[in-house]
């Protein structure tokens, strides 16, 4: 009777096409309508309700009732599901279902090799300079049902998605769609649910953006465009007009990793905005932070595999980093839970989407509540998509998009059955094949014959492997299985030696047949075949699975080597009895106190009360200033150079700070405290600088010092004429283009400085413009690349001529063939301390410049360029001893009170004096000494750096790496899925280090092998 039943409701969903109005019929009209009653179920209406022996009506594609004790009516077929569970058919809000795959046109960006320059769309029609901005894209336009991969989604569970274009900055329109094999016209459940951005050009063929700073500002200066737009006449641009009529759907924003989140936060905020994010999963490292933006969340649970740790050789690749993210990813979905976030989860990322349910028990293992993990399958993706009204929930008027499964949808031996969508029936897995124990002849590729126990409880759920004849052997193995899909691994010891690794599935019922593909641990692969013989004889016992220990490590801020546990905070501190550096009037103080208080020096001197300040012995160390690098290029992210146009001076360094940067841990090491980040040197006008402090473990935004004047990079010489690298495509290509380009990026800024001035104008805000009227203005100051004399000369005589002041030339070799000049217009000089001779342009610098600019008067300072030499900047201060006996006290201030002044900071930082900042760094020698280490650097009377503790850490990591180790083993040991080791190399920035952000390259073009500029 059972089957006659299953039978009838298959042949009835057969004819459930229900007519499309506008359609043309060709032959005899067949509309039925689809009446169906399932009962004595466990209806799962939600995640907070559960009907025990309910009733679920359906008629045609909706639901027309669910409840206990419901009569059914004449004409529906009954199915009963006594023992069964019913379940909304999931929600996944973020698929690229349906729609073609992109292809990145190779000519754009600096992805190296032969191309072309593109700087403006080439796509016809009325469309966006930028073909990143492509908010005219309709996903309702382009979508076209895809059975297999609908096939592939409904077997895990899901009846509808949301569709979203990959492609692009501003994306347009996504929609949301069932996975009912129907024409698109019919499955079609929401044509616009959300506008869709991202940080990533995608296929756009334009050179700009490089950057992610370039992303960035691209999607900044389109939100300006489009507020222009509304209230002008002059022009008719289809990107903004869609941009602008998209502003009211939700906002979607794919952004990957947790500082991208705030970066995307940032700009939403500038805009009025709220976006839905789209995450990598990795939140739990700053969830404090995330929780900030009160976005709700779309989370993937492609968790991390183990690194396969046996050969210590290679598992030296794995950063400490990657393993604890491997340990901790599975806890984000609990993290977030826990704080309250809203989200939902999305199934993209997955390997295969096989792996969906066993994703989520892992989570669930790690901290998610079964409740939150339906909820954000279901309700949350519905809601958030504005498609609440039609699916998430077993409701009367909505879709009948639901599951039926036999148990908890969330237990590991839950086979999904049936999967029905707007009312059709799809079968994932055969009502009537439930029962897999007993004993099958198995053959494997490259193993040969073995005999196959199928054992336990629901119908099968432990197994062994028995191989008879002269190496016999008798194994216990881990079987899985997910409806008609079963996996089963063991590990025979010999004849092969490692893990087998079978998958496939249920081929026929009677007999039982289950075949599919092998793989051996040495590589190879080949199919297998299982038959049925008989049913067991032999139980052997099986020990149950122990659920995955959550993760169990510490926190680290930042989340890598040398991360701290708990974030430091400011002390009272006195540093008694040393001798102090102070670079005030008062010189060199010999056996002198400091004290530190409230992130301040509190007072100098002799003989100071501690009070109740902790107090260091300082006897035979030398405490001074924290060093000021004025030019580097550590701390940044997604590319240092935005080099596609000639002026970019709307990009912002202070938008793409890096954290998590090793750099900032070294350097503090070597005494640094402050640090000015500047663009590349890659166009004559560049990005905005960020100065920040090295506050190892606080947030990007947090890293900016508070009220500094902000500066920008201007550039001259081979680099911004394109000398070594680029198409000759690019203006300017010649020195005296170079020139030119000041003079037109000026002269553009005064008229557009006018123009904002005419009361009741409708000016286009110019993010590019805005940055050199406020040079023009002195509320902007320049650091300008630079070598050679001519130049230098000539971007004087443009300033002087448009009305603009140049505050530092840096590098600025030859300096000391125009000190005279620069003294004149009082422009300072941060260059290298000994560097020569590694290209044409520095072929005449002499390793005295820093003297005879010094001596001119000229406000001197020496830089790294180079993450690793500003570790030792106090040995390039030392240099200036050797060449040209600058004394040790004035040398010493090229490394910090001179770039002090230079960053307009001289007045918080550069020198010990009563209510400057507390940025004091402890020596153990003479700071000009090669023999001198920094012992102790304090940031804001915070002790970021300390060398005793620096061993501590040291040796708890190899501990923390020696636990994580094992455990990678132990998850080997059981089969667990491995990869490959490698690592994960950061990029040294310097002033020539061109990217494209989009593609993931980033190349240093250099000359002779050397790393500056």
């Amino acid at each position: 009777m059972k089957k006659t039943i299953l039978t009838l409701t298959l042949v009835f969903s057969a004819f459930l096409l229900f007519a499309q109005q506008t359609f043309p019929v060709n032959g005899s009209a067949d509309i039925r309508s689809g009446q169906f009653a399932f009962t004595n179920a466990n209806i799962v209406v939600n995640a907070n309700q559960t009907i025990s022996n309910g009733v679920l009506l359906i008629k045609n594609q909706v639901i027309q009732s669910v409840g206990a004790g419901t009569t059914v009516p004449k004409g529906y077929v009954v199915i009963d599901l006594k023992g069964k569970y019913i379940y909304p058919s999931l929600i996944d809000a973020f698929t690229s279902y349906g729609l073609p795959e992109a292809q990145r046109n190779a000519q754009g960006g600096f992805g190296g090799g032969a191309r072309r320059s593109i700087f403006t769309s080439t796509k016809k029609g009325a469309y966006n300079w930028n073909e990143a901005i492509r908010p005219e894209t309709e996903v309702k336009a382009i979508f076209s049902s895809d059975p297999k991969k609908a096939d592939e989604l409904r077997k895990v569970g899901f009846g509808s998605v949301n569709v979203i274009n990959r492609d692009g900055i501003a994306r347009g329109t996504s929609a949301a769609v069932t996975l009912n094999e129907e024409s698109d016209n019919k499955v079609m459940l929401k044509d616009q649910t959300a506008a869709n951005y991202s940080f990533n050009k995608g296929t756009s063929s334009n050179d700009y953006p490089t950057s992610l700073m370039g992303s960035i500002a691209l999607l900044r200066q389109t939100y300006y465009d489009a507020a222009w737009y509304k209230n002008q006449k002059e022009e008719y641009n289809i990107s903004l007009d869609e941009f602008n009529k998209q502003q009211n759907l939700p906002q979607i924003f794919e952004a990957d990793g947790w500082a991208n989140i705030l970066r995307a936060d940032k700009i939403a905020k500038e805009f009025n905005k709220q976006f839905i994010v789209k995450s990598t999963g990795d939140e739990y490292q700053r969830i404090d932070a995330v929780k900030a933006t009160g976005a709700s969340l779309i989370i993937p649970i492609n968790f991390p595999k183990a690194f396969d740790v046996e050969d210590p050789a290679e598992a030296r690749n794995v950063s400490l980093a990657q393993m604890k993210n491997w340990e901790m990813a599975p806890s984000n979905p609990g993290v977030l839970e826990k704080s309250g976030i809203n989200f939902a989860i999305t199934a993209f990322g997955l390997d295969n989407t096989r792996d969906f349910w066993a994703n989520m028990r892992t989570a669930i293992e790690n901290g998610l509540s079964e409740k939150q993990a339906l909820l954000a399958i279901t309700e949350v993706p519905a809601k958030l998509l504005g498609i609440s009204d039609k699916v998430g929930s077993l409701e009367k008027g909505k879709l009948a998009n639901f599951l039926i499964t036999s148990d908890n949808i969330f237990k590991n031996n839950n086979i999904i059955y049936e999967n029905w969508v707007q009312g059709k029936r799809y079968v994932v897995n055969k009502m009537d094949v439930t029962d897999l124990r007993g004993t099958y002849n198995l053959n494997v590729d490259g193993i040969g014959s073995l005999v196959l126990k199928i054992t336990g409880t629901a119908g099968g759920n432990a197994a062994s492997i028995e191989r008879a004849g002269t190496d016999s052997v008798k194994v216990n193995a881990t079987f899985n299985r997910s409806g008609d899909w079963v996996t089963l691994n063991f590990n025979l010891k010999k004849n092969p030696k490692g893990d087998t690794r079978l998958s496939g599935y249920l081929s026929a019922a009677n007999p039982i047949v289950m075949k599919g593909e092998a793989a051996l641990s040495d590589g190879t692969e080949g199919k297998w075949t299982a038959t049925f013989k008989e049913a067991a004889k032999e139980m052997p016992k099986r020990e149950e699975p122990k659920a995955a220990l959550a993760a169990n490590g510490p926190m680290l801020y930042p989340f890598q080597a040398f991360g701290n546990e708990v974030q430091p905070k400011a002390e009272t501190v006195l540093l008694k009895n040393a001798t102090v550096w102070t670079n005030e009037k008062d010189g060199i103080l010999q056996n002198a106190d400091v004290l530190l208080e409230n992130g301040k020096i509190k007072a100098v001197g002799k003989n100071l009360s501690a009070g109740n300040a902790k107090v260091i012995d300082a006897t035979g160390k030398h405490v001074t200033p924290g060093i000021i690098d004025e030019h580097s290029h550590i701390a940044g992210s997604g590319g240092i150079n935005e080099g596609a146009q000639s002026v970019s001076s709307e990009v912002r360094i202070g938008d793409i700070l890096n954290s998590e940067d090793i750099n900032i841990y070294r350097q503090l090491a070597g005494g640094v405290t402050t640090s000015q980040i500047l663009h590349g040197s890659a166009n004559p006008i560049g990005g905005q600088s960020q100065l920040i402090k090295l506050r190892w473990g606080k947030l990007p935004e947090e890293l900016k010092f508070a009220g500094a004047d902000g500066f920008i990079k201007f550039a001259l010489g081979e680099n911004v004429k394109q000398s070594n690298f680029g198409t000759g495509q690019r203006f300017p290509v010649t020195r005296m283009g170079v020139e030119q380009t000041f003079v037109d990026a000026f002269t553009r800024a005064k008229d557009y400085e006018a123009a904002l001035k005419v009361k009741g104008n409708n000016v286009r805000r110019d993010l590019e413009l805005d940055a050199l009227v406020e040079i023009l203005n002195n509320k902007r100051f320049i650091t300008c690349h630079s070598y050679v004399q001519s130049e230098i000369n000539m971007l004087i005589h443009v300033a002087d001529s448009l009305g603009f002041k140049i505050n530092t030339f840096t590098h600025i070799l030859e300096g000391y063939k125009l000190a005279d000049k620069m003294k004149a217009h009082n422009i300072a000089g941060s260059t290298f301390s000994d560097w020569w001779a590694y290209k044409y342009e520095v072929a005449e610098a002499i390793p005295y410049n820093g003297k005879i600019m010094h001596n001119v008067g000229i406000t001197t300072a020496f830089n790294s360029d180079d993450a690793e030499m500003a570790r030792r900047l106090n040995q390039e201060a030392g240099k200036a001893v050797l060449y040209g006996n600058v004394p040790e006290e004035e040398a010493f201030k090229f490394v910090t009170l001179n770039p002090a002044k230079m960053l307009h900071i001289d007045d918080k930082v550069g020198s010990l004096k009563v209510g400057k900042d507390a940025d004091v760094v402890i020596w153990s020698d003479n700071p000009l000494s090669i023999y001198a280490k920094v012992e102790k650097t304090f940031v804001d009377g915070i002790l970021y750096w300390d060398i005793e503790k620096d061993a501590q850490k040291l040796k708890q990591q190899q501990a923390e790496r020696a636990r994580l180790t094992q455990k990678m083993l132990e998850s080997k040991n059981k089969g667990g899925r491995m990869q490959r080791p490698t690592g994960m190399a950061s990029t040294l920035y310097n002033c020539e280090t061109l990217s494209d952000y989009s593609a993931g390259f980033e190349a240093i073009v250099t000359e002779g092998g050397h790393g500056h500029e």
